[in-house]
Formats: C-alpha cells, sequence, structure tokens
C-alpha cells in the first residue's frame, strides 16, 4: 500500500471478504447471514461497506438507527435492513424507506401497529427483541400473551423473526450464562409459536457467539465486529484480518531540552534533551485523550512511540527521542499488524470504541 502523505483511514475489502467467508464457513448452508453496518460500519464506510457486502449475497444488514437507513437506501441498498433500536418519530420514515424495525416493547409495538394501519400497509415486517438477560432492550416471556393478542385479527404487520442478543458471548467465565440465555431463548421461541401459530426466523448469536455457540446460530446470526476483522479472542483474531488501517504523517519534529513542556497545560515535561513528533490527529479525530500522557502509542519506522502530553484537538505530539524519522515520514495508528485492540488494550479500553470513533472528517481510501 502506498505511503501516508495526510491522516487516511485505509480500508481494505478483500480482507472484508475473507473475514465474511471465514465467519460464513462456521455456519450450516441454510443458516442466513445479517452483517452489521451500524455506526458507519464500525468506522470504516456504511455506504461502502454494505455495498461490498452486498455483492457477496449477504442476507440481511442491521443499522442501530432509522437514518442510518436510510443513507443506505439512499445509495441504491436494495437488500433488507433491520433497524434495531427504532424510535417512533421516524416510524413513517421506516415504512416509506422499506426498513425493517426491532419492536422490543409493548409502546413500541402499538406505536409501529398503529402507524402501519394508517399507511394502510399489509403484513409490514417486523422483528420481536425479547430480553434473555443483557437486560437492555426487549420483551420478557411474560409479554408474550399481550403481543400475540395484538397481532390477532390485524394484518397489517408480520413477525418475521425473534432475537435476543447474549451478553457475554466471547467470555468463557460466562459459559453458564450464555447457556441460560439460549436456553430462555429456546423457551420464549417454543411459547411464541404455540401460542401464535407463527413460527418465524430465529436468531441469537453475535460474533462471538457464531464462533463459541454453534449449535445456537438458529435461523440467522448476525455479525458485526468479526467483519471488521476482530474475533474477541486471541486464538479467533489470527483468524480474521483487520479491514481498517489509520495512518497519519509527521508534520514537524521538535529539539525539547530538559525540563521544557509539551502541549496544552504543560502535560509533559523533558527529562533531558528530547525529540517530539507532531502528527495531525486529535480527539475530533477519534483519538480520545485518554491515550494522551504516555498511555498510547503511535508506530513509526516499526517502532513505538508513546503519546506525550494531552491529546489536541487536531494534533497529537509523540516522543521520537530514539526512533530514526524524519518530517514526512508516515505513522500508523492502527493496522493488520499492529491492531487497534492492542493501541485500545493500552487505554484499558476495548477495539470497537477506537475504529467506531474515527472522525468522517478523516479521508477513507478503499482498497479493492
Amino acid at each position: 500500500m502506498p505511503k501516508a502523505h495526510e491522516t487516511v483511514l485505509e480500508v481494505d475489502l478483500s480482507a472484508l471478504t475473507h473475514n465474511f467467508n471465514y465467519l460464513k464457513s462456521k455456519l450450516q448452508p441454510q443458516t442466513k447471514f445479517l452483517a452489521v453496518v451500524k455506526a458507519f460500519a464500525y468506522g470504516s464506510d456504511s455506504v461502502e461497506i454494505a455495498k461490498h457486502l452486498q455483492k457477496l449475497n449477504v442476507d440481511y444488514f442491521a443499522v442501530a438507527y432509522a437514518k442510518e437507513g436510510v443513507i443506505l437506501r439512499d445509495a441504491g441498498i436494495t437488500t433488507p435492513i433491520l433497524v434495531l433500536h427504532p424510535q417512533p418519530i421516524n416510524f413513517k420514515t421506516i415504512i416509506e424507506r422499506c426498513l425493517e424495525p426491532s419492536i422490543y416493547s409493548t409502546h413500541i409495538l402499538n406505536e409501529f401497529r398503529t402507524i402501519a394501519v394508517a399507511q394502510s400497509q399489509k403484513n409490514y415486517p417486523i422483528h420481536l427483541k425479547f430480553n434473555t438477560g443483557l437486560n437492555r432492550l426487549g420483551f420478557k416471556e411474560n409479554d408474550i400473551d399481550g403481543i400475540v393478542s395484538k397481532l390477532k385479527n390485524n394484518d397489517s404487520i408480520k413477525v418475521t423473526s425473534l432475537f435476543s442478543h447474549l451478553a457475554a458471548s466471547e467470555d468463557f467465565n460466562e459459559l453458564d450464562f450464555s447457556k441460560l440465555q439460549i436456553e430462555r431463548f429456546n423457551a420464549i421461541a417454543k411459547t411464541f409459536e404455540t401460542k401464535s401459530g407463527i413460527k418465524p426466523w430465529l436468531h441469537l448469536c453475535n460474533t462471538s457467539g457464531v464462533l463459541n455457540y454453534p449449535k445456537a446460530h438458529f435461523d440467522m446470526v448476525r455479525c458485526g465486529i468479526g467483519l471488521y476483522g476482530f474475533g474477541n479472542s486471541a486464538k479467533e483474531d489470527k483468524n480474521l484480518k483487520p479491514i481498517a488501517s489509520l495512518k497519519s504523517v509527521i508534520s514537524q519534529i521538535h529539539e525539547i531540552e530538559k525540563d521544557e513542556t509539551v502541549g496544552y497545560n504543560r502535560a509533559y515535561t523533558s527529562n533531558g534533551h528530547e525529540k517530539s513528533a507532531t502528527i495531525p490527529i486529535g480527539h475530533a479525530d477519534g483519538i480520545n485523550r485518554i491515550y494522551g500522557k504516555g498511555n498510547g502509542f503511535v508506530i513509526i519506522n516499526g517502532q513505538k512511540a508513546p503519546i506525550i502530553g494531552n491529546v489536541c484537538m487536531d494534533m497529537i505530539m509523540v516522543n521520537v527521542t530514539n526512533i530514526d524519522c524524519k518530517e514526512g515520514d508516515e505513522v500508523v495508528i492502527f493496522n493488520s499488524e499492529y491492531k487497534a485492540s492492542t493501541l485500545s488494550e493500552s487505554a484499558k479500553s476495548i477495539s470497537y470504541e477506537i475504529i467506531t470513533a474515527v472522525s468522517q472528517r478523516v479521508k477513507r481510501v478503499f482498497i479493492p
């Protein structure tokens, strides 16, 4: 890949294909694959990622909010799109743009049913979200009678799927809890089918669920972080390829004398004659202030350069005293070798946070 001459996020679409095919290889042929492209496709670019995955015949997409689905529809995405956290104010838009809502409470069910009737819809697809232990969104099992009563004698909406979300599928210390969630979901599905006479698709597994709980794949799986190259374990990380590389460039190098300070609030003091490099990326670009004061680092010519002082809005300064470098040299914040997960661990964070934080003002470059 060419050297960076400005701050860019390079997105490797061949790595995305690899990850998709690897995760698909864990499934039975009939199991559907839903790709999660919320949060700007985990910071990469939802439109370009969705276009590529649509060419690979992905079965479904998921976004968090209606606006994200509208962006995909405007870009020509025709694959079904599940909206995971819809708000009633957007229900008309959801119907107008052929998006499919997650219905997670009686209030949301009533609101969407009312809009669907008013819009003269027939069998509009909805997805019922059940809470099996994450305690974030979802109906409880004892809500089923009420749901069924609202579905009867109403052909404006149709239940396409039932789903839930595992709370700790990557953590084998929580194996018993994950198994309990799977049991609860099975019970909910059976009760719903018995009482409603409807047999919807079932889906429960996220990326770690796909890898760790093959008997819980049901009719469809939902993969997010795995598509972007992270398997939530050292073992699975080796089988996946991070698709994004965040790079920048050295703007200026300073010679710093002993007891001189660097950056806002004089947060770093030199211990002797040192060199600092200023890089055009800051907390407005996704490098949170928590990475400052030596917590985070970048890679310059294959060596770690710790971030010194406070992270600025548009810049960071790093210590390059022992690194052979010059102004204009490339800087790697993360890539497939120096992974975002490693950088995030230095600040007691997770890969999800740093990759989704990359600002949309950072130029995206797509590698076929």
